[in-house]
């Protein structure tokens, strides 16, 4: 029996029409929620993202900037424009595009980042709220990871979930979120000596570690679900994800292809933070005195 493969497209047309309507709604009060992306350099696959994710919120009805800056751009430069970005009124979401240049601190970025502007979820202030269970933008990946599992009606709570990659931006938090929805979770990494002997054990199986396709069907226990989160360029210019698609199909239950499933979900989850933040800037502006 072949895996069933996801519809990336339809849940993503599915989730962005919602986001639409309610971007509409906002624009009757009066609010247009406006993502600011900055990029420093010509990194092609950096630029082919923010290319996606304007386009994105052009689409959704949202106000949009695209900062492009030079690759001589100093951190001081950058540090100055975010700051004028965290006092902008138009803007409630604030996203860098990574890579940075190698003489740019990712770090001091991520900090200077107005926290209830950080639609990325890298502020360490978010990062720890997600990880104690409090209110806050939920990590664009992984958040859309859990959407589409709900959308494809798997349930998740009880289940054995197994991550593959522990990196800050997927693995970890991809984790934590499994965990709040009540899943068992297992991380595997690098050092795991039995790796597959632990995936074989997943119901549902997280590919997020960057090598391409890594996981084969001998790592998939009959019937579950595979997400790959993972993107590769190979040698013959096609893109690949952690898993090896063809060799899981009679494997797996589910599987996600690569591309057009968990990369625009990821912009979609974008979206859905920068609606977000909006909407809490609306609260949170105090009342006009008639």
């Amino acid at each position: 029996m072949s895996a069933q493969i996801i519809n990336g497209k339809e849940i993503v047309s599915s989730y962005r029409a919602e986001i639409k309507e309610e971007v509409q709604s906002l624009a009757a009060q009066g609010i247009q929620p406006g993502l600011a992306v900055i990029i420093v350099g010509e990194d092609p696959a950096s630029l082919v993202y923010v290319r996606n994710k304007a386009k994105a919120c052009e689409e959704a009805g949202m106000y949009s900037e695209v900062h492009r800056l030079p690759e001589n751009t100093t951190e001081a430069e950058l540090l100055r424009l975010i700051r004028q970005l965290n006092g902008n009124p138009r803007i409630h979401g604030i996203l860098v595009q990574s890579p940075l240049p190698k003489h740019i601190s990712e770090e001091r970025v991520v900090e200077e980042i107005a926290v209830e502007k950080d639609v990325d979820c890298f502020h360490p202030v978010n990062v720890g709220n997600v990880t104690i269970g409090k209110d806050a933008p939920l990590p664009c990946t992984p958040a859309g990871v859990i959407q589409i599992l709900k959308k494809i009606n798997v349930p998740i709570a009880g289940k054995h979930a197994v991550v593959v990659g522990r990196s800050n931006i997927v693995g970890k938090p991809m984790a934590l979120l499994l965990l709040r929805e009540h899943a068992t979770v297992t991380v595997c990494h690098s050092r795991t000596p039995n790796m597959e002997e632990i995936t074989r054990q997943a119901d549902i199986l997280v590919a997020a570690v960057g090598k391409a396709k890594l996981i084969k069907k001998h790592h998939v226990k009959p019937g579950a679900v595979v997400i790959d989160v993972g993107i590769n360029r190979l040698e013959t210019g096609k893109l690949a994800g952690d898993v090896d698609f063809d060799d899981v199909l009679e494997t797996a239950g589910y599987v996600t292809p690569v591309p057009g499933c968990v990369g625009p979900m990821t912009i979609t989850m974008l979206l859905r933070n920068t609606l977000e933040a909006a909407k809490r800037s609306a609260q949170a502006q105090p009342a006009v005195k008639a």
